[in-house]
């Protein structure tokens, strides 16, 4: 990870900016750094509205105004940003249950989502009721563990995506967690579940070497860590080599600050979530050296609420 002071040194202008109190970025114009700031959430679950005044602790907090207005100041500070979800963007409150994802997926579109993945909850309506709200989706849904042949899902989904910002090939792909236990039959009809370790390990390593992608993001829905041998996002990090950053979802987990762990390369790899109910925008500012994997140089999760500012 960049550490801020020895990276100022570096430069000729460090002193100044230490004496300053500042790390503008924007002053190494003409230098052949790039810069990305990615926005994430995970297990929304149906939150349009924030949390009631009730004085719960997540009171007042969430709500996709509160979100909107948040992602729209930050993409007006910041030149290329990423907003991307690790699924169960449904099921939860009286909105759902009414109207069925609709609203939730129009409120994403509007938002300006570049992706998702699918979690458990986003089979509550059943495959084919998940599939016909896809035609108010204006971001791809990425899941490359799941097979949809023989379902509504079919040719709907896609195992992963490259994105272009600010000269820089972003490779995002999906993973999803075992449906069997954990979601009706009816629900998931045919879809059947690949194991995600050879998957993330394939599709990882054709974005990062075939189509050499700058960055490998992983949207997982596996779950942060377990007391048992199931599949989590740390199995995942631990087990693959190419995969710069892994933004999990499903356990509800919230971290402060991203974790890391060695991976399989014997690089790092990082690890984000941010809890559940869109209480927490999670921000990661990354710069990338030519020829050099990309370095965070700046992690925050910003709690949503009425005073939420930048």
């Amino acid at each position: 990870m960049l550490n801020r002071r020895s990276f100022l040194k570096k430069t000729s202008i460090g002193a100044g900016l230490l004496a300053a109190g500042s790390f503008p970025l924007e002053s190494f114009a003409g230098s052949r750094e790039k810069k990305i700031t990615i926005l994430h959430t995970n297990d929304v679950h149906s939150r349009l509205d924030p949390f009631p005044n009730d004085g719960g602790k997540l009171a007042g907090m969430g709500g996709v105004a509160a979100r909107a207005e948040l992602i729209s100041q930050i993409r007006g500070e910041c030149d290329n940003v990423l907003l991307l979800d690790a699924g169960d963007m449904l099921q939860g409150t009286p909105y759902f249950n009414m109207y069925k994802g609709e609203p939730e997926i129009k409120a994403m579109t509007m938002m300006g989502y570049d992706a998702c993945t699918m979690g458990n909850h986003d089979f509550d309506a059943g495959i084919d009721g998940f599939a016909r709200l896809l035609s108010f989706a204006g971001f791809p849904v990425l899941v490359a563990n799941y097979d949809f042949t023989n379902t509504p899902l079919e040719h709907k989904t896609a195992p992963y995506t490259i994105i272009k910002k600010g000269g820089l090939k972003i490779g995002i792909f999906g993973l999803g967690i075992e449906l069997e236990g954990l979601v009706s039959g009816a629900a998931f009809g045919n879809t059947k579940y690949n194991n995600p370790i050879p998957v993330a390990k394939a599709v990882s390593e054709k974005l990062k070497r075939d189509e050499k992608c700058d960055m490998v993001i992983c949207l997982s829905h596996l779950g942060y860590e377990y007391e048992t041998n199931k599949i989590s996002d740390k199995t995942i990090a631990k087990e693959t080599e190419y995969i710069d950053l892994i933004i999990g979802g499903h356990t509800h987990t919230f971290l402060d600050s991203p974790a890391t762990e060695r991976n399989a390369g014997g690089g790092e790899t990082l690890i984000n979530q941010v809890g559940w109910g869109g209480v927490r925008l999670g921000r990661l500012d990354y710069v990338f050296h030519s020829g050099k994997n990309p370095e965070l140089y700046k992690s925050h999760s910003v709690n949503i609420n009425k005073e939420t500012s930048g």
